[in-house]
């Protein structure tokens, strides 16, 4: 069961009709429905391999839209974040540690997932056609399904812990739920 009194009190802390906050949601909820659009188009069309000539090419060039678009999303999440109150119970060394540790766990998944698969790999090479010659299951994979998306929310979470923002813990959240719906909607 679900204690609805500690997430009265967490609410109390988040103004979700903030502008920064509205940006934020926005900014997580619109990457992984962007990349996933235009890869299904990619897939059904080639218009960006025809366009540049190459799949290849096009792969590169989506994957840096998309770490492009992750530095934006990152920087609305930092910013909603600081425009709204820290939990001032947990602005203490433990838990910055804590978030500092989960971070890095969620870090050592995104490098070493990006590491195994490649770029091709990790920007949806196959949609380009630009197929692995098997699939990957060493570490990350052999212990975490997506670890990608799981270690890039850790790492959100992280962040929040060491910021004490109930905000940041929100906005974690709907990362979390943005990427299950991805996992769904590629699997």
């Amino acid at each position: 069961q679900v204690d609805v009194a500690a997430m009265a009190r967490l609410f109390g802390y988040v103004d979700v009709t903030d502008t920064g906050f509205i940006v934020a949601v926005l900014s997580i909820a619109f990457n992984p429905l962007f990349w996933n659009v235009v890869a299904r188009w990619e897939h059904k069309t080639r218009v960006f391999s025809r366009v540049f000539g190459s799949a290849h090419v096009a792969c590169y060039c989506l994957g840096a839209v998309i770490l492009l678009l992750n530095c934006v999303r990152s920087h609305c999440f930092t910013e909603a974040m600081k425009s709204q109150p820290k939990l001032e119970g947990w602005d203490c060394h433990w838990t910055y540690y804590s978030g500092l540790a989960i971070s890095a766990v969620g870090t050592l998944f995104v490098i070493s997932s990006f590491l195994a698969l490649g770029f091709t790999g990790t920007f949806l090479g196959d949609y380009f056609g630009i197929l692995m010659e098997a699939k990957v299951t060493s570490f990350p994979f052999s212990i975490l399904d997506n670890p990608m998306y799981w270690g890039s929310t850790a790492i959100y979470l992280g962040w929040s812990l060491m910021h004490a923002s109930p905000a940041g813990l929100l906005l974690t959240a709907v990362v979390a739920i943005s990427y299950t719906i991805a996992m769904l909607y590629e699997g």
